[in-house]
């Protein structure tokens, strides 16, 4: 068996201990942007959204411009044309400069005759000069499109009689360079901002961005497990199931399990495929746990011990989860006699089995909850008890507690064949399977596989045909689940016939761990 804990997985892509690639391909972020598009969705409406009330709620702005043309004068001291250009070409940058100007903004302030502020005036002028050009360009911005135009027109007016003053040469009265205004300010009908198109779209690019890479964050950041990739990063035990989410798992287990819905699909995919799971047994003992509480392993277990005694063979469940026992409740049959008064001997395994419905499914219910249920689990009573179970039944499946919180299950499965692991699908960490297996392995225990509940339903796929198994590649089971005995003797031939028939072939389901 290779080591999990480093693992090529082709193209060069290694794994931590932890099951992360080190390196990210192109396709894992189109694979993380595929899993979690709502996040993409979800950021895009609302960096959209509030791009759309700012823009909603922002004050129009009116622009409004004036040009100018820097010119030198006839009487000039220039000698050429060219040189009087370039002379007028060095000082338009400066010009520009000064429309800046605390000086000139007050002068402006004064020409409106509005008490405006300077420093208001100043943030909302801005001068530019025209590339290769003697142009200047002095636009305002203003919500109101009348005081916009104003203020431009204002500040052209003052330029030119700034630049004048400063360029006349002392003694003289005229200057050799002048500022002549060509395109007088107007009044502009339309708002320079808020643009609701290019402000929606720029939302949209920004949005989408973030989205993916929020989506990308989060899948890196993930470690819980969802895929049989997943899995396969932690363990080398087959995936034997994926039962999904469904309104029908609310129902009684014998009334869902007789009809042709995908939860009863996918127990009979279940079932098959645990036919395949250590097939030098005669007799199996398995037991059904779970990393945690609340991951659905008793009712994996009691939907596939009723499957599989549906299918004519004689099962038991066990209740040995002895600190907080559910299978009586969910069956409504007695728990106060059952495993824990077979074990001190109180009462023999007949008298506690009961029989579920017409299924023909017997279940040793818990009986009185103990005080010490890890010294019953590991004590020489219960291993009489399953040799004695195995001695009466074909199948024997046992409800254990969560392998994290307590012992008791790896001490049952340490006695049994092994541990079905069920997990569920988007919240069972990477971290807890690994720790879990661990705990098996820490008493000589096998993990036979890996049970995913809870993954998300496909209402596009029909009762029919559904991908279960991973790779197992058995369809719908073909035999019609029915209460009657001559029923029950037709499958059980049915399945012991696909026994020897596959006992020869090679499958995903049979690897061990070493």
């Amino acid at each position: 068996m290779s080591n999990p804990s480093s693992r090529r997985l082709g193209w060069g892509v290694s794994l931590s201990p932890l099951g992360k690639r080190n390196r990210v391909e192109l396709k894992d972020y189109w694979l993380a942007v595929r899993r979690r598009w709502r996040i993409v969705v979800a950021t895009l409406v609302i960096v959209v959204a509030f791009a759309g009330i700012v823009t909603l709620t922002a004050t129009p702005q009116y622009e409004s411009s004036t040009r100018l043309f820097v010119s030198t004068t006839s009487e000039s001291d220039s000698s050429s044309a060219y040189a009087g250009n370039l002379f007028a070409t060095q000082r338009v940058t400066s010009y520009a400069d000064l429309v800046t100007s605390r000086a000139l903004a007050g002068q402006v302030s004064e020409r409106l005759g509005d008490d405006s502020d300077p420093e208001e005036l100043m943030d909302s002028v801005t001068a530019s000069v025209v590339p290769e050009t003697v142009n200047l360009e002095i636009t305002a911005v203003d919500m109101d499109p009348v005081r916009a135009r104003d203020i431009a027109q204002a500040y052209g007016e003052e330029l030119t009689i700034l630049v004048r003053e400063l360029e006349t040469p002392d003694g003289e009265s005229r200057a050799p360079i002048r500022a002549t205004i060509v395109d007088e300010a107007v009044e502009t009908s339309s708002p320079v901002s808020p643009q609701p198109v290019r402000n929606l779209a720029l939302a949209g690019v920004l949005g989408l961005l973030l989205g993916i890479g929020l989506a990308v964050a989060r899948e890196l950041l993930d470690t819980s497990l969802s895929t049989g990739d997943d899995i396969g990063d932690v363990t080398d035990a087959p995936i034997l199931g994926n039962i999904a989410t469904d309104e029908a798992a609310n129902l009684a287990p014998l009334e869902v399990l007789t009809s042709a819905t995908p939860w009863a699909e996918a127990f009979r995919v279940l079932r098959t495929n645990m036919q395949y799971v250590e097939v030098d047994e005669e007799q199996k003992v398995i037991v059904m746990t779970s990393s945690l509480p609340g991951e659905g392993k008793t009712t994996t277990a009691i939907n596939l011990a009723l499957t599989t005694a549906m299918a004519g063979q004689r099962v038991v469940l066990v209740e040995a989860d002895l600190r907080r026992p559910l299978i009586a409740q969910r069956l409504q049959l007695d728990g106060a006699v059952g495993t824990t008064n077979v074990l001190i001997g109180k009462v023999s395994l007949v008298d506690a089995l009961q029989e579920y419905g017409t299924s023909g499914l017997q279940v040793l219910a818990s009986g009185p909850i103990p005080p010490n249920p890890s010294e019953l689990l590991q004590s020489h009573a219960m291993e009489a008890l399953l040799t004695d179970l195995r001695g009466k039944f074909d199948v024997i499946i046992v409800d254990a507690p969560p392998l994290l919180p307590v012992t008791d299950a790896a001490l049952i499965a340490a006695q049994a064949d092994g541990a079905v692991i069920v997990i569920r699908h988007g919240r069972t960490t990477r971290d807890q399977l690994q720790h879990s297996i661990e705990r098996l392995e820490a008493v000589d225990a096998k993990a036979l596989g890996v049970v995913i509940n809870q993954a998300p339903s496909r209402k596009n796929r029909t009762g029919y045909g559904y991908g279960y198994g991973y790779g197992y590649g058995y369809g719908f089971a073909s035999e019609v689940e029915v209460d009657s005995k001559r029923s029950r003797r037709e499958a059980t031939a049915r399945t012991r016939a696909e026994s020897k028939a596959s006992a020869t072939k090679p499958t995903k389901a049979g690897r061990r761990r070493a």
